[in-house]
């Protein structure tokens, strides 16, 4: 019964849908600070008496391949965005109450593990929990009150593990290929861009003790870079295409690209130009309908160019920081345009979505809409 709740509210959400490829206009300022408004309502109130969000249990139609502990792995994930977008927004009451709630359960979180010898899920809740403790320890609001200790010794827990579980070419994934081993040989260029320039505020902090552990994931996600623009997926020793709808052309890229320029450019990568993140951007929006055709799609990948749905709100946040890198006066109109795509996918609940609707999913996606509609505000 559960899984057919499941399916039939993912066929509503999807039969809700604005159109794919529909040009979607603009979207000013003051409607982007009233959907943030209604996002952050839906993160105050849907998180639970002791702090976090989603259910960390077994959930939705297409996830019974996976182990109960990648629940908990996707959890911690998602209620470290979910805390991060709070941090971020202009504070309330309820919203600084929340935020303490949702960073004292980060805190206390038991030790994040690997479900499976093929399944390194637990690289989720170890990029976000370290992304999320290490902004958190930087806020003023937190400085020498208790929770900043425990809020460090969470974050060093975090980045630790990562550093143990980094590949030797430098990156990390959420899979691992044969023979499996203990320390993960498969990654992603999305998965180490999103915690670069993190991992150079942590050596800022003294968190991060090794060097080396930022030069080799920088240098990976620069590998991963096409002469087309895009990003590959994965590093692959010789870069190639097998014809037709590759995942690593432009349009199957989109999201990564977004993420991979980002990341580059704040830590300082020169070949990352503002020239090169506008190309990436207007290759966004040029080319959004192959996005729009994967949201809400119930297989990965299968879209055109192996989109899956849940690049899309993945995607736009980064975009929304890649805007923040160009000269104040091309951000505005860059914005305005991204929120009418943010805006199609928030519920009359306030909360978003654009996969398989599970518990720690909608908290995720709705998390990644308020960080991307706040970062085009004042």
């Amino acid at each position: 019964m559960i899984g057919l709740s499941l399916a039939l509210r993912c066929a509503l959400v999807s039969f809700q849908d604005t159109g794919a490829g529909a040009d979607p206009g603009l979207v000013s300022a003051d409607e982007a600070r009233g959907a943030l408004d209604r996002a952050l309502a839906w993160l105050v109130s849907d998180q639970a008496g002791d702090g976090s969000w989603a259910t960390g249990v077994l959930e939705g139609v297409m996830e019974y391949g996976f182990s109960v502990e990648s629940f908990y792995d996707w959890k911690v994930a998602s209620c470290a965005l979910a805390c991060q977008a709070l941090l971020r927004a202009e504070e309330t009451p309820a919203r600084r109450a929340a935020l303490e709630r949702g960073l004292g359960w980060l805190t206390r979180a038991r030790e994040l593990k690997r479900p499976s010898d093929w399944d390194s899920d637990f690289v989720w809740g170890a990029l976000y929990g370290t992304v999320l403790c290490v902004e958190a320890a930087e806020d003023p609001r937190f400085a020498g009150k208790p929770l900043s200790a425990a809020i460090e010794a969470a974050g060093r827990r975090f980045l630790d593990l990562l550093v143990a579980n980094q590949t030797p070419l430098g990156g990390w994934a959420y899979y691992d290929d044969p023979p499996f081993s203990r320390r993960p040989k498969w990654d992603t260029s999305f998965c180490t861009a999103l915690v670069l320039p993190t991992l150079k505020e942590a050596e800022r902090l003294s968190w991060l003790a090794d060097p080396a552990v930022l030069a080799r994931a920088k240098r990976y996600v620069s590998r991963c870079a096409l002469p087309n623009g895009a990003y590959s997926y994965s590093l692959d020793p010789i870069p190639g295409f097998d014809g037709g709808e590759h995942i690593d052309d432009v349009k199957g890229s989109l999201a990564r690209i977004q993420v991979c320029n980002w990341a580059l450019a704040a830590v300082g990568e020169k070949k990352i130009t503002p020239d090169r993140l506008r190309e990436g951007l207007e290759n966004l929006f040029r080319h959004h309908r192959f996005l729009d055709a994967a949201r809400l799609r119930p297989i990965p990948h299968e879209a055109y160019y192996y989109n899956s749905g849940y690049f899309y709100l993945f995607g736009h946040y980064y975009a929304a920081e890649a805007i923040e890198l160009l000269p104040a006066a091309e951000r505005d109109a860059l914005h305005a345009r991204l929120r009418a795509h943010l805006s199609r996918t928030q519920r009359d609940d306030g909360s978003a979505v654009d996969f398989l609707v599970s518990s720690y999913e909608e908290v995720a996606c709705t998390a990644f809409l308020a960080l991307a509609l706040r970062r085009g505000l004042p």
